[in-house]
């Protein structure tokens, strides 16, 4: 039977819910979360009962999903997608459990606020999908989709390590970045640029190996 849900994603889990716990016991009960400015103004706000319980349960729905693609797939095709999808959930969870942690720290009163832990998940989640891209191997069913194919073997492989170079110096920088709290607005378009970024590289790379 094909699972792409592993005991290290449950473990994830665990620890969201753990931190999520934790918030409900440290974080004021009528502590709200600034969700959206108008200029630098809070004009939505949530309350801490609505905004702790998101992140175990996106991760929840998360596990379920890939459950039942995991055994909705054939032996062959979870074969060639499970190097792919294993770390793509990873990801995914880390960036979730990265932001929860925020909120608590944030409800707390730490200096390690919430867009610095996100930028730090958000770091290692591109230097762990950089490794992944970069160790990547030629097939059917994974790597990058372009309008135009990339014709050999050889620019395959260049394309992806050249990419997976790039996700990987960029989610150093960006944990350097947090590390040092640049300030939020430079933070935040750090963590912006390194999402758009890492596919305008691709796409350059791959436009060249035409």
């Amino acid at each position: 039977m094909q699972i792409l849900v592993t005991r290290f994603h449950l473990l994830i889990l665990t620890v969201t819910v753990a931190i999520t716990g934790v918030g409900f016991f440290r974080v004021p009960a009528d502590y709200a979360y600034p969700a959206h400015w108008t200029a630098s103004t809070a004009d939505w706000l949530w309350p801490r009962n609505v905004a702790l319980p998101v992140a175990p349960i996106l991760q929840i729905i998360l596990l379920l999903a890939f459950f039942l693609l995991g055994r909705a797939l054939t032996k062959n095709h979870y074969a060639k997608v499970q190097h792919i999808l294993d770390p793509a959930l990873t990801l995914v969870m880390l960036v979730i459990a990265a932001c929860q942690l925020g909120l608590l720290l944030t409800g707390i009163g730490s200096d390690l606020d919430f867009v610095r832990v996100t930028a730090f998940g958000l770091g290692a989640a591109l230097i762990i999908l950089g490794i992944v891209l970069f160790e990547a191997e030629r097939h059917t069913y994974a790597g990058f989709r372009m309008p135009w194919p990339i014709r050999t073997d050889i620019a395959w492989r260049l394309v992806h390590r050249i990419t997976g170079l790039t996700c990987g110096l960029i989610g150093i920088g960006l944990i350097a970045a947090a590390w040092f709290d640049i300030g939020l607005g430079p933070l935040l378009i750090a963590c912006a640029s390194a999402l758009i970024l890492p596919p305008i590289v691709a796409a350059a790379a791959t436009l060249t190996q035409r």
